[in-house]
């Protein structure tokens, strides 16, 4: 497991707006098109909702400016697994990036792929092309394929893609308040009052949980930090930048939503209790564009998921690839192709898990298992500031201001969202914890034989 010597290495191939569409690409999937109804059931009030949108916001913004001081003071790939080891303990940025590589990017991945081929038959008949599970296979070889060129050229598909999504969600949106016969601001006023005393109930904060779900991926473009230009500056530039495009565009979405569509519409739209219902932005266009509606959301809706999926696709490898360079990872994913300068076995491999978990459809219930442990790996990761901090004060980079108010506000806020998730599936979550300890026996035999092999 000795490191590889004399390796062509990754190369800083992104600009400033390529890691911006990182951010905001891999952060807007599919929540913002159907996440308004299962909040809405949950809040119980429009103003609930929107407050919970804004809980969200600024929870994944406490997050983003502690990976923003992270990622100016360690611009390499590999994201948190950097931090945490740099921060924290090597072992546990193992286990970090040893449910990452086998569970979580793969999972997401095939999760935004077979989204991509359900809504797919809105526009195209996805029976032709052999099934949802064959196109969603297709999308991740396609798109894995792509990202083994130069990372310069995954960076265009992404700035596409987002650039695509969010001129799709604002046309939705606009439409739905200039063209819509049923919009009316008196929506705002229907359903049940607003109450403040709703703000300390469990089902408040699931609604609070289902919209961080819906903003989750700020954390991705970090891990290419090594291949974005002036890392130092861009990379928190870029978090900040991207992550107040999203917040814009979430509020600005569902105020459309709100407005053209009845609040006890909302509520009984496409959600797990009503599997068979139309999404919320469905239902939104449906009284100006009609029929058409259905395929013009499902067109926006796939165009979203494969972006966010292209964005996961390109960060997520360099996890992996990091962990190789370490000597914690077998050290041939550590090999980077001489001529486009990317982590060629990295993406193959991680794509292979992909394809396999959408071809099965196994990976909504990893995704249960593990989903949970989320917000405590950014709550380590952020914990590591202040051995950061410590150990080299007088870093010239980006610094949180408001230190250390910031990162200790986002670490309770993490552990209470642990707290959450942990009441509501405590099978599930005890089942993760399981698949991450796993991991622990292999990271002791790769540090012994990375330790035998110095000694030679």
């Amino acid at each position: 497991m000795s490191q590889l010597k004399s390796e062509p290495e990754l190369y800083a191939g992104l600009g400033f707006k390529d890691a911006v569409s990182l951010v905001v690409g891999t952060i807007i999937g599919t929540g913002i098109f159907i996440k308004a109804a299962i909040m809405a059931q949950q809040a119980g009030s429009v103003g609930a909702v929107l407050l919970a949108w804004i809980v969200a916001a600024f929870l994944s913004l406490l997050g983003a400016l502690c990976y923003a001081e992270l990622g100016s003071r360690l611009p390499r790939s590999g994201g948190e697994y950097v931090f945490i080891r740099e921060g924290c303990s090597p072992s546990v940025a193992f286990l970090y990036g040893w449910t990452r590589f086998w569970i979580g990017s793969p999972s997401a991945i095939s999760a935004y792929a077979v989204g991509a081929a359900t809504f797919a038959s809105g526009f195209i008949n996805v029976d032709m092309l052999g099934g949802r599970s064959a196109v969603a296979v297709a999308l991740v070889v396609i798109f894995t394929t792509l990202n083994c060129f130069k990372v310069a050229f995954g960076g265009r598909i992404q700035v596409v893609l987002t650039a695509l999504k969010i001129g799709l969600i604002l046309l939705i949106a606009l439409g739905v308040f200039t063209l819509s016969p049923s919009g009316s601001w008196s929506h705002f006023s229907a359903g049940p009052p607003f109450n403040w005393s709703t703000l300390v109930t469990p089902s408040f904060g699931a609604s609070v949980l289902a919209a961080l779900w819906a903003f989750d991926g700020w954390n991705n473009m970090p891990m290419a930090a090594a291949e974005i230009k002036d890392g130092q500056k861009n990379v928190p530039r870029a978090l900040i930048t991207g992550l107040a495009i999203v917040t814009v565009m979430y509020i600005f979405a569902n105020f459309a939503w709100f407005y053209g569509v009845h609040f006890d519409d909302i509520t009984s739209s496409y959600s797990t209790k009503f599997p068979d219902a139309m999404p919320v932005a469905t239902k939104a266009v449906m009284p100006f564009l009609g029929a058409l509606g259905v395929g013009f959301v499902s067109f926006a809706f796939v165009m979203s998921a494969i972006g966010a999926m292209n964005g996961s696709i390109l960060t997520s490898a360099r996890v992996p690839w990091a962990m190789a360079k370490d000597g914690v990872f077998p050290t041939w994913l550590a090999a980077v192709n001489p001529s486009t300068h990317v982590p060629v076995r990295a993406l193959v491999i991680q794509g292979m898990t992909a394809v396999a978990l959408a071809a099965s459809g196994t990976f909504d219930q990893l995704t249960d298992y593990v989903v949970f442990s989320s917000w405590i790996w950014y709550a380590v990761a952020a914990f590591g500031i202040f051995q950061l901090r410590k150990n080299d004060g007088n870093f010239k980079g980006y610094k949180i201001r408001l230190y250390p108010l910031v990162p200790i506000l986002f670490i309770l806020s993490s552990l209470w969202l642990m707290a959450q998730a942990i009441m509501s599936n405590p099978t599930a979550c005890l089942i993760g914890a399981g698949i991450i300890l796993s991991g622990l026996p292999f990271y002791y035999y790769a540090a012994r034989q990375k330790s035998d092999g110095g000694n030679h």
